[in-house]
């Protein structure tokens, strides 16, 4: 490998994405200098906020510390993050320190933000409004969840995108079978409510998806978009003027990104920084790269995303600083379990060019996870996950799954027209 001068790697986020950048550049790349910053030391499991209200998950088992997990090479930094100076290379804390860097890696993520929405904070929020997008906010539904024996339950998007966007679905399928199981799912009316004109964003995923709504007897009201919240009248409002009532809203609010990425004038209107969708890297300044939730990709924020996209980012990133062109290119990867409940799940799978599909994965007709379809092998890949997330994924360690998404055992619609791999460009 060509010896360059860069050799200063900054990351801000110990997230996902930003724990798998430094402790796989360390792998190959064992004399750069890495730093990661990160507001503390606590590193959520997050898909386990879902499981938390309905008691699959306890808290312990999803909250580490992010020092645990990082490479002992590194250099980690707990502070809060005020300022990226693209132009000096510098980032500054808010107690005084900065950090030069040679490359940048921006990992900060996305969050909730329920103060967006005229109503959803007061004095009862994570009460009769909850939210499980947050530690806290997971554990409070959890007692709430606990209590309800009859009324009106209320499973709410505000707006896209979101981190997980399956979740929200997710938590309404789980919710139905909890409430079976308690003996008191007749007296409790789910409704789904969703910005969407359907259960999901593509036609197969949405027909499907919506049958099983259908089929669990949880309403849809779509195309919903929220204007406010009025807690005292437990109502959730709309701009067209529809107004749906709730004994118990679960909201999931408007997403964004660091504040940080707005205060250095890198981000969009909700603070995603804009890059290149196959490199990640920011469309202004090439020293710069966006992963994880932190970049505006046009495809989910999820954890599968952050996975795949930094395997394609490690190649790339291993070129450059060798003063090779990055010939490597994302293509939009992602893949989720759903939660059906009843011990089952279906499993999603698409990229950038093909929307979700039916069949099997990853081998033609042995699977063994089945896709857009319930079945228990599904239930078990995602409990599973969790300790393949703690021991393998965030250490940097290889999962035997490709970076880019394969066609292998889905079945496709005549109508539907598949790209099996994007067109590469050289950077």
């Amino acid at each position: 490998m060509t010896e360059t001068a860069s050799k200063r790697l900054l990351v801000l986020g110990a997230g996902t994405a930003g724990t798998m950048v430094a402790n796989k550049v360390l792998h190959k790349l064992p004399d750069w200098s890495v730093t990661v910053i990160d507001r503390d030391d606590v590193h959520d499991y997050q898909p386990g906020y879902l499981f938390i209200p309905f008691g699959m998950n306890t808290p312990k088992q999803i909250r580490k510390t992010s020092s645990h997990f990082v490479d002992s090479k590194a250099n980690l930094v707990f502070g809060e993050l005020t300022k990226i100076d693209p132009h000096a290379q510098s980032v500054a804390l808010s107690d005084g320190r900065s950090f030069e860097y040679d490359y940048l890696v921006i990992a900060t993520g996305t969050t909730p933000r329920p103060d967006q929405t005229p109503g959803m904070l007061g004095d009862e929020w994570h009460r009769s409004v909850g939210e499980f997008y947050t530690y806290e906010g997971s554990v409070s539904l959890s007692r709430r969840l606990a209590d309800m024996t009859s009324g009106k339950l209320v499973v709410h998007i505000c707006e896209l995108p979101i981190k997980c966007p399956v979740a929200p679905l997710e938590f309404a399928f789980l919710a139905d079978d909890f409430f079976r199981r308690k003996g008191v799912r007749d007296a409790i009316d789910i409704t789904f409510v969703t910005p969407l004109d359907g259960a999901f964003t593509k036609p197969v995923a949405s027909r499907e998806l919506g049958a099983l709504l259908e089929q669990k007897n949880i309403h849809v009201e779509p195309d919903f978009m929220v204007e406010s919240i009025d807690q005292e009248a437990h109502l959730l409002m709309s701009y067209d003027g529809r107004e749906v009532p709730y004994d118990q809203l679960v909201t999931v609010p408007v997403n964004m990104g660091a504040d940080v990425i707005a205060a250095s004038g890198l981000g969009d209107e909700l603070n995603y920084v804009p890059v290149d969708k196959h490199t990640m890297r920011s469309t202004e300044f090439d020293t710069i790269f966006a992963l994880g939730d932190a970049g505006n990709l046009p495809t989910s924020k999820a954890g599968s995303v952050a996975h795949f996209s930094v395997e394609v980012w490690l190649d790339n990133f291993i070129d450059l600083v060798s003063g090779k062109p990055m010939s490597e290119a994302f293509d939009g990867h992602a893949n989720c379990f759903v939660e059906t409940g009843n011990g089952k799940a279906l499993l999603l799978d698409f990229n950038y060019e093909t929307e979700p599909l039916t069949g099997t994965f990853p081998l033609p007709k042995v699977g063994p996870m089945h896709l857009l379809r319930e079945s228990k092998a599904n239930h078990a890949g995602k409990l599973a996950f969790r300790h393949i997330y703690w021991h393998a994924l965030l250490p940097g360690r290889p999962l035997g799954l490709p970076a880019a998404m394969s066609m292998s055992g889905k079945e496709v619609p005549p109508a539907v027209e598949t790209v099996t791999k994007p067109n590469i460009p050289t950077f």
